[in-house]
């Protein structure tokens, strides 16, 4: 009798354990699953767009990325004209939004008054929320109007006389074209980049700003040489993801475009991207050539997005392995 109390106890211990192992070795093979899951998806998705992408591969080669042409009816098709306006409006809208989301995030951390910080904030949250296709409702029938009347007849009157920016702002003012979708983009990125600064600002330790302060730097000069090298791989990782989000957008873009298959000089021109390409003719598309070449603006897309996440990580890899230094 004097015996089995401990042994009962050591009997429930056991059982505990076991119950606990039990528990620890499904969610460790449930997370690994997951984890396998995700890779067993991003493989499909690869191996979808290889294998569609193979009639128009074998037809053209790498022809394909050097030629302009896009003609349905003779089946001739071409993805520099795409190409060329997911680099024009995704570069367009980063040289907006980044400057401006950085400058939100600051004036949101160190200038902007207590009681004004979280409406402010949540007000620019919320322009994540709407969808893309009211961004592009807006841009064709505000924005663009706009642009065509006030600001596109500046600048061509403006840039008229040098060399380089008259042609970027040549032509005739459409309204629509590769300038508008940038702007679009812009501010369809831009709470992206303001939300993830303004939280990594966050983080820098007061004692450092106070620090900084006391020795006699001006607020421009605290951020500058404390809290933007503090958060600099925060802050790249929200630029980098604005950039995504600017590379796969389509229906935003797609309304203001223009969805013109041609390579121009001038941002006032209309353009398409491969997004609003695919979105506009892939229900259109008749014969397996044309499909087979919108999968492989889709496989190009692919290509490209994760080549400029892959440098991001790099930079990111560099910029920490140098702070550790």
């Amino acid at each position: 009798m004097v015996d089995a109390t401990p042994r009962a106890a050591e009997v429930d211990r056991r059982k505990v354990l076991g119950r606990m192992a039990l528990f620890d070795f499904f969610f460790h093979n449930l997370t690994r699953a997951a984890a396998i899951l995700v890779l067993l998806i991003l493989g499909g998705v690869i191996f979808s767009l290889i294998y569609g992408s193979l009639p128009a591969i074998q037809a053209f080669g790498l022809g394909f990325l050097t030629t302009e042409s896009w003609n349905p009816v003779t089946e001739k098709f071409g993805a520099v004209a795409p190409i060329y306006g997911t680099v024009v409006t995704s570069t367009i809208a980063m040289v907006i939004a980044v400057p401006l989301g950085l400058g939100i995030a600051i004036f949101l951390t160190e200038l902007c008054p207590h009681a004004l910080r979280r409406p402010i904030g949540v007000a620019i949250e919320l322009l994540a929320g709407i969808p893309s296709i009211i961004y592009g409702i807006w841009g064709l029938f505000v924005l663009a109007p706009f642009l065509q009347q006030h600001v596109q007849p500046a600048l061509i009157s403006l840039t008229g006389d040098i060399p380089v920016l008259s042609s970027l702002f040549a032509g005739p003012p459409y309204g629509i074209g590769m300038l508008t979708a940038g702007f679009i983009l812009a501010i369809m990125v831009l709470p992206f980049i303001t939300s993830i600064s303004r939280d990594v600002f966050d983080t820098v330790p007061p004692v450092l700003k106070e620090a900084a302060s006391g020795v006699g730097c001006t607020t421009w000069e605290v951020m500058r040489y404390v809290v933007i090298p503090y958060t600099r791989v925060g802050v790249i990782g929200g630029v980098m993801l604005g950039l995504g989000r600017a590379l796969g957008e389509t229906m935003a873009v797609t309304f203001v475009i223009g969805n013109a298959h041609k390579v121009s000089s001038s941002l006032l021109a209309p353009g398409t991207t491969i997004s609003a390409t695919i979105a506009n003719e892939f229900t259109e598309a008749v014969g397996d050539l044309y499909t087979s070449a919108l999968i492989e603006l889709g496989l190009i897309l692919f290509v490209i997005t994760f080549f400029v996440l892959a440098a991001a990580r790099f930079m990111l890899m560099r910029i920490e392995q140098k702070s550790g230094a």
